[in-house]
């Protein structure tokens, strides 16, 4: 039995020890094991943290899809919600910036680990600065409209966490911080920019 104990914590430290290498890794190089193991561990703890000027860097996605081929308008996008970690609201994939990852690679790796989706990463939203409503901390965000591309079966917080796709009129409801929706606003303006461009 303590082999079997010195066995688990030695594979739980090499993958943590390796996962910021793996994701780096296109999943069609890596067998189906090593991506799914990969999927299923979620970075914790603080000690890569990035501050700057005493803001904590936070950074997320706004995952969304489009309900047809050809889409033409703004009503026609999906955006994916899901529930905060204490159960109360909905809001938008985000988390902590770290020093050893850019931003783009940060709001992905927290989309996938909170939401279980990977996609293509857009021009970033922001900032908004807010504080933390368990601590004094004051936040800087940014947010990036992520156009899905996989949705994952299983998830580093699939247990912890509900995901659901919602309207934009929706989302703008059940979305509870007041600066996720204003990020939801700017995707709608360039959504709507874009699809005119292209009309």
């Amino acid at each position: 039995m303590r082999c079997l104990s010195f066995y688990l914590t030695n594979l739980t430290n090499l993958l943590n020890f390796l996962f910021p290498f793996l994701i780096k890794i296109p999943s069609k190089f890596l067998p189906v094991q090593i991506e799914n193991m990969v999927t299923l561990v979620s970075r914790t703890g603080r000690h890569l943290q990035r501050y700057e000027k005493g803001y904590r860097l936070v950074v997320g996605c706004i995952p969304y899809r489009y309900k047809s081929q050809e889409p033409a308008s703004v009503e026609e996008i999906e955006v994916l919600v899901i529930s905060a970690q204490n159960g109360q609201g909905m809001l938008f994939p985000k988390g902590g910036w770290e020093n050893d990852e850019c931003m783009e690679e940060a709001a992905k790796r927290e989309t996938e680990e909170e939401a279980g989706v990977i996609g293509v990463v857009q021009d970033k939203l922001g900032p908004w600065h807010y504080k933390s409503k368990r601590s004094c901390i004051m936040h800087e965000s940014y947010m990036f409209p992520l156009l899905v591309q996989k949705e994952l079966d299983s998830w580093p917080e699939k247990n912890i966490r509900k995901r659901r796709w919602v309207s934009i009129n929706e989302a703008r409801e059940v979305c509870h911080n007041w600066w996720m929706r204003e990020a939801l606003e700017e995707l709608c303006k360039e959504q709507s920019r874009n699809l005119q461009a292209q009309s």
